[in-house]
């Protein structure tokens, strides 16, 4: 596992993330976690759109233990650059998390 410490944030109920999509991958996954603390995700779907958005809740609760109702998407929508709330989770964890979903 990796030593790299990210900068994540913690929000008032849990963890804010900065998420940068890249569609027409060939999976949904996370492919990286960049310099900024922002994370890369590649994701099926072609377009940033609400299929897009589904599919990044369901991988992001898969990664880090959490119902899919505990993540939102509170800005970016309809764009690449995302910020997501991830409740009853501090940055920390989802730090902890995610490095050991890429390991």
């Amino acid at each position: 596992m990796s030593n790299k410490t990210y900068r994540f944030h913690d929000g008032q109920k849990g963890a804010a993330l900065t998420i940068r999509v890249t569609p027409r991958s060939s999976k949904n996954e996370i492919a990286e976690v960049l310099s900024d603390g922002t994370i890369k995700v590649r994701l099926v779907s072609p377009t940033a759109s609400d299929t897009a958005n589904q599919m990044l809740l369901t991988l992001l609760s898969e990664v880090l233990g959490v119902a899919e109702s505990k993540i939102e998407i509170v800005a970016g929508t309809n764009g690449y650059d995302k910020l997501v709330s991830v409740l009853d989770l501090d940055a920390n964890a989802v730090h902890k998390r995610i490095l050991e979903h890429l390991a």
